[in-house]
Order: C-alpha cells, then sequence, then structure tokens
C-alpha cells in the first residue's frame, strides 16, 4: 500500500521553491596576475545582489 503525502508537506515546498526563485549562480572569470590563467569565482547571491557582485573583485 503506497503512502499519501499530507498536505502540509505539499505547502511548505511550495514556499520553499518560491524563495529558491530568488536565489542564482553567478559565475566570473578572475585572470591570475602571475600565470595569466583564468579561474572561475562562483557563488549563489540572491537575484537583488547580482550587480554587486559583478562589480567587486
Amino acid at each position: 500500500m503506497a503512502k499519501v503525502a499530507s498536505k502540509n508537506s505539499k505547502v511548505k515546498d511550495a514556499k520553499a521553491a518560491a524563495e529558491a526563485k530568488n536565489w542564482t549562480k553567478v559565475i566570473r572569470a578572475v585572470r591570475s596576475p602571475k600565470s595569466g590563467a583564468y579561474t572561475f569565482k562562483e557563488q549563489i547571491v540572491h537575484k537583488d545582489k547580482i550587480a554587486d557582485f559583478l562589480k567587486n573583485k
């Protein structure tokens, strides 16, 4: 017999999914001063702070 998911667990998951849409993974290429090779800096940032993340070096 299969288990039935409760109604409350679905509501919590929907709220978490709605909040997760506000976050974005941002990847920036950074050049090494010694070798000249590129490395990648990645971070999960709130969608309102993406421009600030890309401005900072």
